[in-house]
């Protein structure tokens, strides 16, 4: 797939490192609040394995505040030209506002990653002008509200039919298919169940047709089952991506490249032996 200058074989499990430029992000919030922090974070996480680096400048964390346009810009824009200018990685924004969209593609961003699929005002006709494919995620509610009694009839079938429909909606608005990937959106309005059922039956969502982002690094679907602290969760983030990769996920977004890296080494090495 074409990301902007870029071109990446996604034949094989790439590793996305998570780069939050947020104060208040549930793991790592404050960390890499300047450019230099954040450029020296990324470049790290590159050397670890990273293809992708995903820069966040709005917390998606359950009860997150909104941020203001302005404050966004200011938090992204400054480390996407930095980063631009200082590696070979692709660049992918995280947000849902059209206008970050369109300055972030403009600093060297050559993926747009939106967590509202594309809805907000704006962000589907920007994203079609802007040539850079994107990810649509599946996200049930608000990220204020999400957590708050989610329920499905069929999980699986929910998220699949709500992803086919923003495809449609990207199609229609001149998104080629060969620019849309998808994503499950593990802990966006889903209790425990539904997020394991969703690892349990990800072939039928990479049955869609369409490559597969999964984000499950140490979220809550691993410390509310292991009773484990954010701090405590790596093996059970190491497990769940070892497990994505084995069932086929294209891209794998995480907070611990290095261990990450490991592990879907090892699955690449299995998958060639006959």
């Amino acid at each position: 797939m074409q990301f902007g200058s870029h071109n990446i074989s996604l034949s094989e499990p790439q590793i996305m490192g998570i780069l939050n430029v947020t104060p208040d992000s549930f793991s790592d919030g404050g960390k890499h609040a300047n450019v230099k922090q954040a450029l020296s974070h990324a470049l790290k996480m590159i050397d670890e394995g990273a293809t992708f680096i995903d820069i966040g400048g709005e917390s998606t964390r359950p009860g997150a505040q909104d941020v203001s346009l302005q404050e966004e810009l200011d938090r992204t824009i400054p480390i996407i030209e930095a980063l631009a200018a200082n590696s070979e990685c692709v660049i992918s924004i995280d947000t849902s506002k059209a206008e970050v969209m369109r300055e972030a593609v403009k600093a060297g961003a050559g993926l747009i990653n939106d967590v509202k699929a594309l809805q907000a005002p704006g962000a589907l006709e920007v994203a079609a002008k802007s040539e850079v494919p994107v990810c649509l995620m599946h996200m049930q509610g608000e990220p204020r509200s999400m957590q708050v009694q989610p329920e499905y009839c069929n999980v699986v079938k929910e998220v699949n039919d709500f992803l086919l429909e923003r495809v449609n909606a990207c199609l229609v608005a001149g998104i080629p298919k060969e620019q849309i990937l998808v994503d499950p959106g593990y802990g966006f309005g889903k209790t425990i169940e539904h997020n394991y059922t969703l690892v349990k039956h990800l072939p039928e969502i990479m049955a869609l047709g369409y490559p597969v982002l999964v984000g499950m690094s140490r979220k809550s679907m691993i410390g509310n089952l292991l009773d484990r602290k954010v701090n405590e969760r790596l093996a059970g983030s190491i497990t769940l991506a070892t497990i994505a990769a084995q069932m086929g996920a294209h891209i794998i977004r995480v907070h611990d490249v290095r261990e990450t890296a490991d592990a879907v080494n090892i699955v690449k090495m299995l998958k060639t032996i006959k």
